[in-house]
């Protein structure tokens, strides 16, 4: 029997957020903004040395202040009961931010570490009476700097959670180099990046009877839930969290760090809610970071620019204890077609706490270093640099021979280098000028793998009597407009009008959703949500054909279109809500799940393509990026509107990325040079350009029901690389570092 069809088109519809007008209003609730009656606050305190140990807190005076119910340091905090293994929160399992767990013991590891709780009835006197605590340290040297850990260096087996190779390889990239007509070698160095979301991460917990309720800003409440029940030992179905509204997170609440389980340690000790926020100058010592890194890479050409090798080789500064590094090299691998390629990460131990996702994690480093160097061959050859992309386009993954999914990256040149009216460009550098403005473009191409999750994903669809549906899945509204897209989905799914249909999220008590990080948000939860609103649909059909009350009885239920909430087959309709209420069914519900296929024979990818135009004051060694085109392939676009807001920020981010933000650690202290948003610089609304963003719609039927491959990150991906390639062509001058700065071009 065929399944009936929905003829509703939500999807594709250029929708306004309807999460915008909570937000706008002051309706949404955030973490630390939920009713929690007799909530204590909690104050985290860091510590000032970047390797030793803690030789003894005096907490008498912070003890003796009014209003202060509890300080916890390692002498009193309760052990957990287990820590578990660093994997990605897209697994769907627990996602510690590192294999370290603070105030175990008296070793400190890195400069912030959290080495005491001070909780207080309120936010004012938990921060004075943290600035009370007295802490006597026994330092030991630590390391810090590239030179200090550079000897040490070594290739591990895994990083990034155990998911990927420490090296990839593929032909023999020595012997193409060697035979290569024409060649580019290049060394990029690359600043430490913090998260600054406008959120700061926190959490707000306490305690019914042994049940734990925590709202939490996070990318996953499921992974929250998993990490905490396993960290205080107790079982999953005990905890419940809740994290509706979360003020963007970009990675930085993709694992889940510590201060959640701290938070409901905090508020067993005290016996009453306990609000938990980071400060800005926390969040860059609490929550992971980019990591700082140093690349190089080798190209191997032949004169007409076919690649024949690429060497790309990593050194970054890892934690103490987790092999953790920022995938830079696994685009690179796969962008162009090329027999020969290898690829190697090194790390060497630090006193830093181990780094995290930050958005494009590994692709927006990688792709500035290889499409730099794109560009130099492209110079070298005197060819386009679109031209050059074009030459060593790759039909399928270079690494495994399987075809795309989907590409569109062909067709992301085409139209990016259309609309920004690339085919007007003088090649040579330097020779356009306006008054003491020197002017140039650049393009970059852009990759950013798919990562279906590797568990089943769920959603849960019901249908009322008066005509309305709810779906819901556990995923948060983190600022992506999932609640929007998901609401379209549903609608098209159960064949009814988007007013009518109502997505909600963000709740464990719901359907499990894995973590949406990676871009796979909008593909997976679209999956279950589709899933469950066309199991609902059939439902409801089956029962209408079923009923000798019906109109529809005896129909073929493929002969039967549901549009508007209403089933038709030929002259014969009737509506849900009429088919409900004549059988006295108050509601009707059926749960869906998506389970990716991981035995698919293809290769998948988004891709794009990124445009540039900065002006450079030769004098003053000032960039002004003065527009940017990005042209993307992300599947099915779900909602035109919050894609491209996604992609434009997104972009805006590699601006920032290209000329603005920038860390490193102090040699002597271990402590970040930049510290809170008073010096630590992003990119604000004076430093925008025009942006232009070009949505190319390609048809995937492997990735997910909908096609969808998502938007989230491949907009910062070639973003900076297409500036820097600007800055040469308005100069001449190659620059190899993130961020540009000012002495860089002088």
């Amino acid at each position: 029997m065929t399944a009936p069809t929905s003829t509703a088109t939500a999807v594709g519809q250029d929708l306004a957020r309807l999460d915008g007008r909570p937000k706008v209003t002051g309706s949404a609730r955030y973490s630390t903004e939920v009713p929690a009656p007799g909530a204590a606050h909690a104050c985290l305190v860091g510590s000032r040395i970047a390797a030793g140990r803690v030789l003894a807190v005096d907490a008498e005076a912070a003890r003796a202040e009014e209003g202060v119910l509890a300080v916890l340091t390692h002498e009193n905090l309760p052990g957990i009961a287990e820590q578990p293994p660093l994997v990605p929160s897209l697994a769907g399992t627990a996602a510690p931010g590192q294999t370290f767990f603070p105030m175990q013991d008296d070793t400190v590891h890195y400069a912030g570490q959290h080495i005491a709780v001070v909780v207080a009835d309120t936010w004012e006197r938990a921060r004075h009476a943290a600035h009370l605590l007295r802490i006597s340290y026994e330092e030991t040297p630590a390391t810090t700097t590239f030179e200090q850990g550079r000897d040490q260096a070594y290739v591990p087996e895994r990083i990034f959670g155990g998911w990927l190779p420490g090296r990839i390889s593929r032909g023999d990239a020595d012997a193409g180099l060697a035979g290569a007509e024409l060649r580019v070698d290049a060394a990029f160095t690359f600043a430490a990046n913090h998260h600054n979301p406008l959120e700061p991460s926190c959490t707000t917990a306490w305690w019914e009877g042994d049940e734990l309720v925590l709202h939490d800003a996070t990318q996953g409440v499921n992974a929250t839930q998993i990490t905490v029940a396993r960290l205080l030992g107790i079982p999953r179905s005990r905890i419940r969290v809740i994290g509706h509204y979360v003020g963007g997170s970009f990675g930085s609440k993709a694992m889940i760090h510590d201060h959640p389980a701290l938070a409901a340690l905090a508020a067993r000790a005290v016996g009453r809610p306990v609000r938990l926020a980071l400060t800005r100058e926390q969040m860059f010592t609490s929550v992971g970071h980019r990591e700082e890194q140093e690349q190089q890479i080798s190209l191997g050409a032949t004169r007409e620019g076919r690649l024949t090798a690429i060497r790309h080789h990593k050194l970054s500064p890892t934690s103490h204890f987790d092999d953790w590094a920022e995938p830079s090299i696994g685009v690179s691998a796969q962008l162009y077609a090329c027999p020969h390629f290898d690829g190697v990460y090194r790390l060497f131990r630090a006193n830093t706490m181990t780094p995290t996702f930050m958005r494009a994690p590994g692709e927006a480093s990688g792709l500035f270093a290889l499409e730099c160097a794109m560009d130099e061959l492209a110079h070298e050859l005197g060819l386009d640099p679109v031209e050059l992309r074009l030459r060593n386009y790759a039909d399928a993954s270079p690494m495994t021979g399987q075809p795309w999914s989907s590409s569109g990256l062909r067709e992301c040149y085409r139209r990016g280098a259309a609309r920004f009216g690339w085919q007007d460009r003088d090649p040579r550098p330097g020779v356009r000028r306006e008054g003491d403005w020197l002017i140039g473009t650049g393009m970059a191409a852009a990759g950013y793998p798919v990562a279906p999750p590797p568990t089943p994903q769920r959603a849960r669809a019901r249908l009322y009597d008066d005509g309305t549906a709810v779906v819901q899945a556990a995923t948060p509204e983190f600022g992506t407009g999932v609640v929007t897209a998901m609401t379209q989905v549903a609608a098209d799914a159960l064949g009814m009008p988007v007013g009518r249909c109502r997505f909600e999220g963000g709740d464990t008590a719901l359907p499990d959703i894995a973590a949406a990080v990676g871009s796979s948000g909008a593909g997976m939860i679209s999956a279950a949500v589709h899933s469950a609103g066309t199991a609902l649909r059939e439902q409801l059909v089956a029962l209408a054909v079923a009923d000798r009350g019906s109109p529809l009885y005896g129909r073929d239920p493929a002969e039967v279109a549901v549009r508007d909430g209403v089933m038709r087959a030929g002259s014969a309709a009737e509506s849900y809500a009429g088919l409900l209420r004549r059988t006295a069914r108050p509601d009707a519900e059926a749960t869906g799940s998506w389970q990716p296929d991981s035995g698919a024979p293809y290769a998948m990818m988004t891709f794009g393509a990124q445009f540039a135009e900065v002006a450079v004051d030769p004098e003053l060694g000032l960039v002004r990026v003065r527009r940017m085109t990005g042209a993307f392939a992300p599947g099915r676009v779900i909602n035109p509107r919050t894609a491209r807001g996604q992609l434009m920020s997104g972009m805006l981010w590699g601006l920032g990325q290209a000329l603005l933000e920038s860390n490193r650690m102090r040699p002597g202290t271990g402590r970040w040079t930049h510290a809170s948003l008073g010096s630590y610089l992003v990119a604000v609304n004076a430093d925008a350009p025009e942006v232009e963003v070009e949505l190319v719609e390609v048809e995937d039927t492997v990735v997910n029901p909908l096609g969808v491959k998502g938007v989230g990150e491949i907009g910062q991906v070639g973003a900076a690389a297409a500036i820097a390639n600007a800055v040469h062509h308005a100069t001449g001058r190659r620059v190899r570092q993130l961020p540009i700065t000012v002495e860089a071009l002088l």
